[in-house]
This record gives C-alpha cells, structure tokens and sequence, in this order.
C-alpha cells in the first residue's frame, strides 16, 4: 500500500517527457513486470499520457508492421533514475486509471490504520462483550483475509447474536471467509442455546419444536 507521505513526495516530483515536454503523471505501478514478472521494485512510475506525444502516435503503425497487433508506446521513468525509456501499452486507455490520487490514497492508509487498530483489540473483544472490532474486520472486503478468519473463529465466543443478520445479508468476495462465516455461525447459535428456523432463518431456542415466527412445524 502505497504511504501517504509518500504518495504526496512521488507527486510533487516534477518530470517531464523528453519527446514532447509534457510534465509526467504519477501512476501506481503494474503488479507484474512486462519483462520479467518479478514486479518494478518501486511503488510508483513516471508516464507520459500525452497521447499527442511522439512516441506514442507515431509508435501505432510501427508495432502494426513489425509485430502485427495493436499496441503503441509511452515514456516511463523510475523514480530515482534520471533516464527513462519506452513501455509498451496495449491502448490509450493504459494507466490513466491507475494515475495516484493523494486522497484516495489518504483513504486507505486510514482504512488501513482503522483496521489494525481493530485486529489489536481482537484479544480482549471477548472478555469486553465487543463483538464491534470483530465484525468491522470480517465485513471489510480489503482487510487481510487472515485477520479476517481470524475473526470469524472468534465468533463463537460471544453471546450477541444480533451479528448474524449482518453477516447471511453481506455478500463475501472471498470463499474462504464466506466458508469460515458459515461455519462460526451455527458454533455461535449452539454455544447460545439457539438455533436458525429453516423456513424464515428468524432465530429461535434450539429445543423448539414449532417456530415462533412463522408457527411452521420443525420436526
């Protein structure tokens, strides 16, 4: 993730393309190297996204004669490096949506710093009764998948079953939560003597032979 000092020292970095003058955008960097697929080894990169630019109008045609496929090229430069050189690109459309923008950038790291906060209270949620920082974890599809299983393993331990609506109405990205949720919520309906009605899901006593919702017979 990128820092948010950072992020604010790459942009005020002033660079400019040598082919056509335009200051470079900062952009976040691809996750795999073009080259190599060992990754860039910086967090972000320089590129030119003139598309007036010399390099890359006049690079269309080229890679259409030498290689047969669309593709053209920008100018990139590493930070730290005082030459750049040439990136292939598949499209104008190419990084302009990875360009870095310091609030998104702000959001994160908060999002990020909100949430380790919560993992740190993870040890004494249960004996507190705050069931709060565990759910704010299981529920955020950008917290780290193992705090998040974390979490759900530590479901069980509480006696608020007012989590459970919240949890079968949110849509999980990631199987292996959505799996581990599944199984902490009937650890948690049985270590609270309940359980969920199979015909209206309303929880009800896990002795009960008819369902107090929906008067639908259980047996």
């Amino acid at each position: 993730m990128l820092n948010y000092d950072d992020c604010l020292k790459y942009i005020n970095e002033e660079h400019h393309c040598p082919h056509c003058n335009t200051r470079l955008s900062c952009c976040e960097t691809p996750p795999f190297h073009v080259g190599d697929g060992l990754g860039w080894g910086c967090e972000v990169l320089y590129i030119c996204l003139n598309d007036d630019c010399p390099l890359f109008a006049n690079s269309w045609e080229r890679f259409e004669e030498q290689y047969g496929h669309s593709s053209a090229c920008r100018y990139m430069l590493v930070p730290g490096e005082k030459k750049g050189s040439a990136m292939m690109v598949q499209g104008k459309a190419a990084f302009t949506g990875s360009i870095v923008d310091p609030e998104v950038v702000k959001a994160q790291n908060k999002r990020h710093a909100d949430e380790l906060d919560d993992v740190a209270q993870f040890d004494n949620c249960v004996a507190n009764k705050d069931i709060a920082p565990i759910m704010r974890v299981i529920l955020d599809e950008k917290a780290d998948p193992k705090s998040r299983k974390l979490a759900c393993d530590l479901l069980p331990q509480f006696d608020d079953l007012s989590c459970i609506d919240a949890l079968r109405n949110h849509e999980f990205s990631n199987q292996e939560i959505t799996y581990s949720v599944n199984i902490a919520i009937p650890l948690l309906l049985k270590a609270n003597f309940k359980k969920e009605c199979p015909h209206c899901m309303e929880i009800i006593k896990a002795q009960a032979k008819t369902c107090m919702h929906c008067n639908k017979d259980l047996e």
